[in-house]
């Protein structure tokens, strides 16, 4: 069920973050997506304090891609990891390029 969860989120052309509200790094992961301009349906934000199996969600990012914290940022099918992995391609100047690649903008 929880990888089911996560895989129905994750496709080939959008952005899925995964976040929890209160938490600053997720915050400040969705200012930076925001400043996009995305087509329709192709940026997600997936709150998983929602979500009945938080914890067992946050074990499968850690066996998927090696930590469980939030966010987890999916660009396409690859997760590129949480907010200072986004913000250093932000800071790259290959955000844009990632996201255009993908089709999201």
């Amino acid at each position: 069920m929880t990888q089911e969860f996560v895989q129905s989120k994750i496709k080939s052309d959008k952005v899925a973050v995964f976040i929890k509200p209160t938490c600053p790094y997720c915050q400040d992961a969705v200012k930076l997506l925001n400043k996009y301009s995305f087509k329709k349906g192709h940026l997600e934000f997936i709150d998983i304090t929602t979500q009945d199996d938080m914890d067992g969600i946050q074990d499968y990012f850690r066996q998927t891609t090696g930590a469980r914290t939030v966010p987890r940022v999916y660009i396409g099918e690859v997760c590129i990891g949480g907010y200072s992995d986004l913000a250093a391609l932000e800071e790259q100047g290959k955000l844009s390029q990632k996201l255009k690649q993908i089709g999201a903008l």
